[in-house]
């Protein structure tokens, strides 16, 4: 007899249906698994074998054939542990037939409980999108799978409980779905920073339309303090922004447990020593890297000269494309990667060149060669470049609290809901950052005296097409924060003066 569960895989981060079919047939006993099987899902054999005789059912002495359809992709992890049970007790007239519009999903124990599982949410939206109306998963998966709305979702914790519901003995009652709400960032308040209120600018700047920035500065002015309170500022989660993250943190088995929906953006500091596989993501079977990992959120590299010069390089591609691709043996995925990269560096090697105290004693030579580590290339994919001063005594000695995250952030929201406004016809665009050229040209026109201006700036400093473009974002983006619907000379100015490395390699 033949038996057929419906069941889910992974592509990427994206879900798919699998159809796990089971035959009984005469012949010596024996238990093979096709359809492109790895290791773990062949390991399914043993754990379904136990499982079954030791939940007090019997395990058919037959010549077993399960099949995991389509055939032509490979199927990985034990998640397919419970429709191959499924599978074989009703092949063996031990359960009713599962329904078509019925999933599972889990990893079986030897006694018969369910472990949990990665990438439940992107198969649950699969399931969803392939006419299931009813899946069953592991229980500590269950909040995840029901946020995948029109989905009844079933919490399992012992295979013997959804062998008695399908028999009608014992009905399990559908999980029910928490409403999307957008939570509170927690962390350190910029209310700590004294001084330092143009790189608090071009930070609000940053969040406001999601740019690139690098702060260039001596040791201890605060950079890597800064850049740790950016997400208190960050604008809210949409709710598909936090679908998309939750989905690459769930193939990733990065969720917390009782946190089933990212609702914070995500904030990715890698050590100076990760590999260009680490950023990118990989493996043998590709997983996602920081660079995904920090989709919808922030990548900071402190200490960027330290990084090595091939993972750097790695960034240049997402950062214009905001996906990266990456092919291995196994396979071939994409992951999406549209980040806002936060970078800190010293001006040179020892750290102190222009520093009031005269410390450096790095010469000239040594001085560039330090600063050419970063290709120019990825400086020209960098929106602001920011200049940190050392603090005064004056500013750290001052008592009154400097301005709040809160209140920084409720002019980065203010933008962004102008933004939102703007860009609601044009399908992918959110934030100015992410503008094409087309879109440009409608919304970034300045006036006449921002594009003499202009003009003026792109002769005397050498800009290129990339950084052009990225001057008249950050001041769309400046506009928005100014409440003007036209980008005019000031906003054009102070664009101007946050590409401080495009002057310096021109002087």
């Amino acid at each position: 007899m033949v038996s057929k569960v419906i069941s889910a895989g992974l592509s990427g981060i994206e879900g798919l249906k699998v159809a796990c079919e089971c035959d009984l047939s005469g012949g010596l006993p024996s238990f093979d698994l096709v359809g492109l099987p790895d290791a773990s899902v062949k390991e399914a054999r043993d754990r379904v074998r136990a499982a079954i005789k030791n939940c007090g059912y019997e395990f058919p002495m037959r010549r077993i054939t399960v099949n995991l359809a389509p055939a032509d992709l490979r199927k990985e992890g034990p998640l397919y542990d419970l429709p191959i049970f499924l599978g074989i007790m009703a092949a063996s007239r031990q359960l009713p037939q599962p329904q078509p519009w019925q999933a599972f999903v889990g990893e079986l124990s030897l006694d018969g409980m369910l472990r949990p599982v990665n990438g439940v949410l992107p198969m649950a939206l699969a399931a969803r999108a392939a006419g299931v109306r009813e899946l069953y998963v592991p229980r500590e998966n269950a909040g995840e799978a029901a946020v995948a709305e029109g989905l009844a979702v079933y919490a399992v914790q012992h295979a013997s409980q959804i062998v008695g519901h399908l028999r009608g003995e014992t009905p399990l009652a559908p999980q029910s779905a928490a409403p999307y709400r957008c939570e509170e960032e927690q962390g350190p308040d910029f209310a700590d920073v004294m001084g330092q209120e143009n790189v608090k600018r071009a930070l609000e700047i940053a969040a406001a339309g999601s740019h690139h920035v690098l702060m260039i500065g001596p040791p201890g002015s605060g950079k890597s303090m800064m850049a740790r309170r950016l997400p208190s500022i960050l604008p809210d989660m949409s709710y598909e922004e936090a679908l998309e993250t939750t989905k690459i943190f769930s193939v990733a088995g990065m969720l917390e447990k009782g946190r089933p929906m990212i609702t914070r953006r995500p904030f990715r500091a890698p050590h100076h020593t990760v590999s260009a596989a680490g950023l990118s993501g990989g493996g043998r079977t590709p997983r996602p890297g920081e660079i995904s990992l920090a989709h919808n959120g922030v990548l900071f590299l402190d200490e960027l000269p330290e990084f090595h010069r091939d993972a750097l390089e790695i960034l240049r591609q997402p950062l214009e494309d905001g996906m990266v691709t990456i092919s291995r043996v196994a396979g071939t995925v994409s992951y999406p990667s549209r980040f806002m990269l936060v970078c800190a560096m010293n001006p040179c090697k020892c750290g102190y060149y222009g520093h009031p105290s005269g410390k450096c004693t790095c010469s000239e030579q040594s001085v560039r060669r330090y600063m050419q580590k970063i290709s120019g290339p990825l400086l020209d994919r960098i929106d602001l470049h920011v200049e940190v001063p050392s603090v005064s005594y004056e500013h750290l000695s001052r008592r009154t609290p400097a301005e709040s995250s809160a209140q920084i952030r409720k002019r980065v929201n203010a933008a962004r809901k102008i933004q939102a406004e703007r860009f609601q016809h044009d399908g992918g665009v959110h934030c100015n950052a992410q503008l094409k050229p087309e879109q440009m040209a409608r919304y970034c026109k300045p006036d006449e005296q921002g594009e003499a201006l202009l003009e003026a700036a792109f002769h005397a400093m050498g800009m290129t097409a990339r950084s052009y473009d990225r001057v008249l974002k950050v001041a769309r983006t400046i506009a928005d924060l100014a409440g003007s619907g036209q980008i005019c000379a000031p906003h054009i100015a102070e664009a101007i003066q946050f590409r401080s490395l495009d002057r310096e390699q021109r002087g």
